[in-house]
């Protein structure tokens, strides 16, 4: 499982190179993570690990500020989450997650992706099954030790990898909380390369070089849209 997380790390890392859309689609998710669970990151651990990952990505302070301004005002965009699934190019499985203030404008820009490409948008559930929905973290560490704490903690581990000293935990969405406060307890100074929320393929789709092209060109499209904030996918280059 972790190998195929890091594939798909791979494939989906040049989508992180258009600043301004990564600058805005942090602050939309920071606003709205600070709206529902408060503006401050030590009682809000989401918001914590949000700002965190922000600013490892170089999102300026001023971003994440404003962000959390608005969310201090009360008032503002009303987002909501929205969750589409459906078959990329070469029978993949694609996930994409949004924050909305218009589901019908989403939903309608999203199954446009779909269309251009001769794929197919699916009802909810259709390919979400085939994903482990994970609490991911990485970091410098001893798997023994790391593995205690999280036992100790009642975590249920699905997996955990070690690469040269480089420790990777998979836990299930709902242990984040507990798995993260374990970790932070354990190891003295902590610094996570990665600390998230991901969908896992299970299985991992291998694809020509035609379909990648496609498949390409259809997560330009997906991140290029606004209301886009995450796309997972199965799709082995």
């Amino acid at each position: 499982m972790g190998r195929a997380f890091q594939n798909r790390k791979e494939s989906m890392a040049k989508t992180s190179d258009q600043k301004a859309k990564v600058y805005s689609k942090y602050g939309r998710e920071i606003y709205v993570c600070a709206k529902s669970g408060g503006v401050d990151p030590n009682g809000n651990l989401a918001l914590r690990s949000m700002i965190d990952r922000a600013k490892k990505d170089q999102v300026p302070s001023h971003v994440i500020d404003k962000a959390l301004d608005k969310a201090k005002g009360g008032g503002g965009e009303d987002f909501d989450t929205a969750r589409y699934e459906g078959y990329g190019p070469g029978s993949t499985m694609v996930i994409v997650d949004c924050l909305s203030d218009n589901p019908n404008r989403t939903f309608g820009d999203v199954r446009t992706c779909f269309n251009k490409v001769k794929a197919k948008i699916g009802t909810q559930g259709s390919v979400s099954h085939m994903f482990d929905h994970s609490a991911i973290f990485s970091f410098s560490g001893d798997e023994e030790e790391a593995l205690e704490a999280l036992m100790m903690a009642d975590v249920d581990v699905t997996d955990i990898e070690n690469e040269e000293g480089k420790i990777t935990v998979f836990a299930p969405h709902t242990d984040y909380g507990k798995a993260k406060t374990a970790l932070t307890e354990a190891f003295e100074g902590i610094e996570f390369d990665v600390d998230e929320i991901q969908f896992v393929p299970q299985n991992m789709t291998p694809i020509d070089a035609e379909a990648a092209e496609q498949f390409e060109r259809f997560l330009d499209m997906l991140n290029d849209l606004d209301d886009v904030q995450n796309v997972y996918h199965n799709a082995e280059y």
